[in-house]
Order: structure tokens, then sequence, then C-alpha cells
């Protein structure tokens, strides 16, 4: 098992997810840095559960099983020792009040039960509202994706007359650590102007404000994005970011 320190939050699975919900609020829940995946295997979903304890998971109980049969496959999860910690919440298009009430009473769901019919926006802010209770953020402001395997995440800029170029380990919404070779000696706090970002077929161009070398490993250089980067690129970065979660859950071992 692969408890999560608190700082750094808790790991979030929408399972059998509709269609709006992966095109757009998986955007917004990562873009607000919850580490959020989808699924569509409830036996996996719960070998997740086991792996990363105190995980989230909204289930979609509109699909992928019929409703009782969710209905234990939800006990099931509360009971067992390996998964008890880990919260729950239901997402369904079904508005009926006693359905409603026998998984918020009855078997106490801790996250709530999402009405879809609302529409996203409205479901997104519900979910975001019970994350935020359940502290499904921890102390972080965004998501931190290893990239370090990818060969396709690199950047480059210019520094007088000379090229310099890098690959990028990890990234965020926020900003990113990298190995540039023959990196130029900016001062801390410094502008690097016209950063090139390549990110799996993704390009974004940007400013970058340079904080530094890493304290435990002084080749990685860590740089923050401009603040006022234009909204289509932060929607690459976070396009990237998606692709990295769900490259890390495709190479688990379960």
């Amino acid at each position: 098992m692969e408890k999560q320190p608190d700082n750094v939050g808790k790991k979030i699975f929408l399972l059998y997810p509709h269609s709006v919900i992966r095109e757009e609020m998986l955007d917004v829940l990562i873009m607000a840095g919850y580490e959020t995946y989808t699924l569509f295997d409830e036996k996996k979903a719960v070998k997740l559960l086991i792996k990363f304890p105190g995980s989230i998971m909204f289930i979609n109980i509109d699909e992928g099983l019929n409703e009782k049969d969710w209905e234990l496959y939800i006990k099931a999860i509360q009971e067992s020792p390996k998964t008890k910690d880990c919260r729950l919440g239901i997402m369904s298009y079904n508005k009926d009040p006693a359905l409603m009430k026998k998984y918020l009473m009855e078997h106490a769901i801790p996250c709530g039960y999402v009405q879809l019919k609302l529409g996203v926006q409205e479901s997104t802010k519900i979910i975001i509202s019970a994350l935020e209770a359940n502290e499904a953020r921890g102390r972080r402001n965004s998501i931190r994706a290893d990239c370090s395997d990818d060969t396709h995440a690199t950047l480059n800029f210019k520094a007088d007359t000379k090229f310099c170029h890098g690959k990028i380990l990890d990234i965020s919404s926020t900003g990113l650590a990298a190995k540039i070779e023959k990196m130029p000696l900016y001062p801390l706090k410094s502008t690097i102007s016209s950063v090139q970002l390549k990110l799996h077929g993704g390009i974004v161009m940007t400013d970058m404000i340079y904080i530094g070398e890493r304290p435990n490993d002084r080749s990685v250089q860590v740089l923050l994005f401009d603040p006022k980067m234009p909204t289509d690129s932060k929607l690459v970065i976070h396009h990237y970011i998606k692709h990295c979660l769900i490259k890390f859950l495709d190479a688990l071992k379960l």
C-alpha cells in the first residue's frame, strides 16, 4: 500500500464517468489541482483503492453494474479492512429521493450524491466542495506530473547567442524542473524570455522565472511559468499533465 503524505493530497478516481464529465469536469478538476483519474473497470478500481489508501472515488451508478450490484460493491468497499479508509461519492442522473436517501443515510456515503441533471458546471462545483471538505488537495496548489521517462518532454531557449536545451523531469501548472545543458548563470528570480516547451506533440512558448537549483539535486533547474501566460498555453500544459496521469495509471502493476 502506498498511502500518500497529507501534504501531497489524495488520488481521486471517477468510476464509469459520463462523456461530458470526461470532456469537461476532468479538465476543471486537474486545473484546480486535484489528482484525478478516470476508470472503467470496477475490479481495477478496488485494486487501486487498496494500493492507495485514503483515496476518494466517485461512482457513476448509472453504468457498469445494476443498482443492486452497485450497492453490494459499495458495501464491500466500506467494510473491507483494505479499503474502508477510502471515501466514496455517488454520481447519477437518477433523482429518486429514496435512492439518494439510501446512499446518504443508510450507507453514509461521505462525499455525497451528485445529481448530474443539474448540469456539468453545478455538478463540478458540488464535487469540488466535497473534495475541499475531505482535504483532497492537501497543502499543494497544483499537481506535479512526473515526465522524466518521456523523451518528448523538452525545452529550449536562447541565451545571448547560444541555444540551451533541456529535458523536463516534472511539470505542474505553476512550473517545472529540468536538466538543462550548459545552463547560464542567471540571478535568482530573473526572467528567461521565450522558452519553448515541447510536450508530447503540444508546443508552448512562454517567459519563465528562474528559481534556482533543486536543493537535493543541483543538476536540476527549477523554473516557474509567467503568471500572465495565455489560457491556450495553460490548456496545453494541463492536457499534458492529464496525459502523464493516464500513463502513470496504465503502468501500475496491480
